[in-house]
């Protein structure tokens, strides 16, 4: 439930920067209702706000979200759903409550998990992205309040702590590295979809790599036996 809660308020950001970046009232409930996936949704109205077109935000929406896809795949086996339970958890398969559910010891348990995070998180979300895009009006220019912010923020506060190895890291800095480098020269909303190039060109480095540092490791086994 702390959880739920705390992430679920930050839809208040999301009603507040929807609004400002020219989406309606209806539009916002709705992405927030049937999308309900808050990275994604920060990208996509991020996206319209600096001026891309509808289709461009909408695959880079796509393209965060189907990290969703993988986390499924890990939670089908712990859950164990049938039938309509299956179909209704697939839409709460996001961030926080797979964190939530990974984190639990027994089926039960990480049952009580997903569903008490994936509960509280959708209700109060999509309430606050309600009064949030009811009250941007009151707050005037919302660009002023960088609340835009938050989005990305919560999204590298959940990335940062699942950067554990070096392999890891560096497709996070490469992936920085062609988003920032691309946003001058590719419309609003490519340059994530450019970043994902960050993963293959890592794989690609360390696979030539890996050869190179077997030789070095059975050179020192090999000095180290002759050594003895």
């Amino acid at each position: 439930m702390g959880v739920g809660v705390a992430v679920g308020l930050s839809g208040f950001a999301f009603g507040v920067t929807a609004a400002g970046a020219g989406v309606s009232l209806a539009q916002t409930c709705a992405l927030s209702l049937f999308v309900f996936t808050g990275a994604s949704q920060f990208a996509l109205v991020g996206a319209l706000a600096a001026g891309g077109g509808p289709l461009t935000a909408a695959a880079g929406a796509f393209f965060l979200s189907s990290r969703n896809a993988f986390y499924g795949l890990r939670l089908s086996g712990l859950l164990r759903l049938r039938g309509s339970a299956r179909l209704a958890a697939a839409h709460w398969v996001i961030d926080e409550t797979s964190a939530v559910a990974l984190a639990q010891r027994g089926q039960h348990a990480v049952r009580l998990g997903f569903t008490v995070t994936g509960a509280t998180l959708f209700v109060l979300w999509n309430l606050t992205t309600l009064i949030g895009a009811l009250g941007a009006g009151a707050l005037g220019d919302t660009d002023t309040w960088g609340l835009d912010a938050a989005g990305p923020a919560a999204f590298l506060a959940l990335l940062a702590p699942m950067l554990r190895t070096g392999q890891e890291r560096a497709t996070a800095a490469a992936a920085v590295v062609l988003g920032l480098g691309l946003l001058p020269l590719l419309p609003a909303g490519v340059p994530v979809l450019a970043a994902a190039l960050a993963a293959p060109l890592v794989l690609l480095a360390h696979g030539r790599a890996l050869p190179r540092r077997r030789a070095a490791r059975e050179a020192e086994r090999t000095a180290s036996e002759e050594t003895r």
